[in-house]
């Protein structure tokens, strides 16, 4: 698991994971961007999820962790959007 990023890419972020748009019932990993603060266990990198819906510029997702829905607001930079088409 990274703890920092290499040398020459400290600081930057890419604006379009940023500024990415989910839609309630889609299905998201968590990739913790690095040179943002996370504020949760690194435990949850990896894991995925639903959206649930959108509050502020957070969205409220839920993550099965050992076999229990937990809640999180996670920030879009530290999501991932997986699979096919939402139902």
């Amino acid at each position: 698991m990274l703890k920092h990023k290499p040398l020459r890419e400290k600081g930057k972020f890419s604006f379009t994971r940023f500024f990415q748009k989910f839609v309630p019932g889609e299905n998201v990993a968590v990739v913790r961007e690095l040179s943002q603060k996370f504020g949760y266990s690194k435990r949850l990198q990896g894991r995925t999820g639903k959206v649930l819906s959108k509050q502020g510029s957070a969205y409220h997702v839920e993550i099965f962790d050992l076999n229990k829905k937990k809640r999180y607001f996670i920030k879009p930079i530290h999501l991932k959007k997986i699979g096919g088409e939402s139902k």
